[in-house]
């Protein structure tokens, strides 16, 4: 896969899932572009990246469209041009339906699903004009079999996939490719504070007997991105050792 000189947007690229995505790329000699609200988190992922590619990067809340309208056309004005948007930022807060506050269902709903629309609707507008582009969000399989406790997460990941669909549907004809990776359980911080007899529960229901790692889910992004999938476009890539 040729990655070399490629824009890549990553959002939520400051640890976890989003860095490894975004080092992925840089190996390949694209060009990064990181999006996160941790921005100490940035300056050691631009470190990381520096060693392979360049990279810019820029603290932004995907929520706010104004903000996020200001970083896009920074972009352009700087590359001409947004070859990859990789829609990964979101967050979790849960809890069973009936304990969950209206503000918590509102803010994962806002980060994980309003900002992938945001960053999307932005980056289409340019990827139109140049007739071709790739855009992959990350969802999750939760988003396909829901998980107690997770309503509003779930909720938005269905959402992303739904979002996917029908993007792929409206940007086609310009050759832009819309797709969707729903990871399984992968081990990142998030999951390295479960209790160790919930992680033993997970590894049964996985017939791969293992946690994914987030360099499982970034090599899946890579393929969707690259040029060996522009015949695949709005696809959920189920990337879970098996599970479901």
């Amino acid at each position: 896969m040729n990655f070399e000189g490629k824009v890549v947007i990553v959002t939520g690229a400051a640890q976890g899932i989003g860095k490894q995505i975004a080092l992925a790329f840089a190996r390949k000699k694209a060009v990064i572009v990181a999006l996160d609200l941790n921005e100490e988190g940035l300056k050691n992922l631009r470190n990381e990246v520096s060693q392979h590619s360049q990279c810019e990067y820029y603290a932004l809340d995907v929520t706010d469209a104004g903000q996020a309208g200001e970083v896009i056309n920074k972009i352009i004005d700087k590359f001409s041009k947004i070859d990859i948007l990789i829609n990964n930022a979101g967050i979790t807060k849960d809890n069973l339906v009936l304990r969950l506050s209206e503000n918590d269902w509102d803010k994962v709903i806002a980060v994980n699903l309003r900002g992938a629309f945001i960053c999307s609707k932005l980056c289409a507008k340019h990827m139109l004009k140049q007739r071709k582009g790739k855009i992959v969000n990350i969802s999750s399989i939760i988003g396909i079999i829901g998980n107690p406790g997770q309503a509003n997460y779930s909720a938005s990941k269905a959402g992303l996939i739904g979002l996917t669909k029908t993007l792929a549907k409206e940007l086609g004809s310009r050759n832009i490719c819309v797709n969707a990776v729903a990871p399984g359980y992968i081990q990142t911080k998030m999951t390295d504070i479960l209790p160790e007899k919930v992680k033993l529960e997970m590894l049964k229901r996985i017939p791969l007997n293992r946690l994914g790692q987030p360099q499982d889910i970034a090599q899946a992004v890579l393929f969707l991105a690259g040029e060996s999938s522009d015949y695949i476009t709005g696809q959920v890539l189920v990337v879970d050792g098996g599970m479901i």
